[in-house]
């Protein structure tokens, strides 16, 4: 047999497909509602006041290509978290799962590729909204579901990883408060890297998101020879998350 069963995994998938269909009206609502609020915001709002353009953007762009990471963070960490702290410690789901002939990588690969998915559909949105509001369509932005995808994976394996850790699901908020919120401010989101000082600049350099904000925006206005580097290392960082979670959820779920 295979390391890792396409059946295994196909039928975990299904689950969450099939699970998916009773909710996805909300959430793709407010996938869609959420980005639109922020370039109201911030976009329109702040970028009213903002004399000139910021990184040779209109600052509606800008923040409109950088909101592409705001939504993969939060519908990929997020949602590993809780989803998958709820269906281990409440709904003994996973204990159910494995008692077919699935063990906890192909359950892990199957919950980091579902979520990726979700991701890369919903981190789009933000920039179709973006270019309700004056953002040019360009043939690169093609590649954008891609650079999503790679790095919801990386995301839901972190999410794996810390609902295998917590004792207690309030205990997330320690997890939101000291590294989603934190990465999701230090990306180049809202304002560029090199206002910041030295030190937050070297550690958004670290930043899987950081490198997500500059590949959506360089597919928007043009690539550049680093962007490789860049998807290298968003590649890396969910190929070593994803081990580390399979890890975390075998010492939870088996030792």
């Amino acid at each position: 047999m295979r390391r890792l069963e396409p059946a295994a995994i196909g039928g975990i998938m299904s689950r969450e497909v099939a699970n998916f269909r009773t909710f996805w009206k909300s959430s793709t609502f407010s996938s869609v509602l959420e980005p639109v609020i922020y370039l109201l915001a911030f976009g329109l709002g702040l970028g009213s006041t903002i004399v000139g353009k910021v990184d040779g953007l209109d600052y509606v762009e800008y923040v409109g290509t950088g909101m592409v990471a705001t939504a993969v963070i939060f519908s990929s960490a997020l949602t590993a978290m809780f989803g998958t702290f709820v269906k281990e410690r409440f709904q003994r789901t996973y204990d159910a799962i494995l008692a077919a002939p699935v063990d906890v990588e192909e359950l892990v690969t199957a919950e980091m590729l579902w979520i990726g998915i979700r991701s890369g559909v919903y981190g789009c949105f933000p920039l179709i909204v973006a270019m309700l509001f004056g953002l040019d369509p360009a043939p690169g932005m093609l590649l954008v579901p891609v650079f999503c995808f790679v790095t919801a994976l990386g995301f839901a394996a972190f999410g794996i990883t810390m609902a295998a850790t917590v004792a207690k699901i309030d205990q997330f908020s320690y997890v939101t408060t000291l590294v989603v919120t934190p990465l999701f401010l230090v990306a180049g989101t809202f304002f560029p890297i090199d206002q910041l000082p030295e030190a937050a600049q070297v550690a958004a350099q670290v930043n899987p998101l950081h490198h997500l904000v500059v590949l959506v925006r360089h597919a928007s206005f043009g690539f550049e020879a680093e962007d490789l580097i860049r998807i290298a290392a968003l590649i890396v960082f969910a190929l070593v998350l994803w081990r580390v979670a399979i890890r975390r959820m075998e010492r939870r779920l088996i030792d």
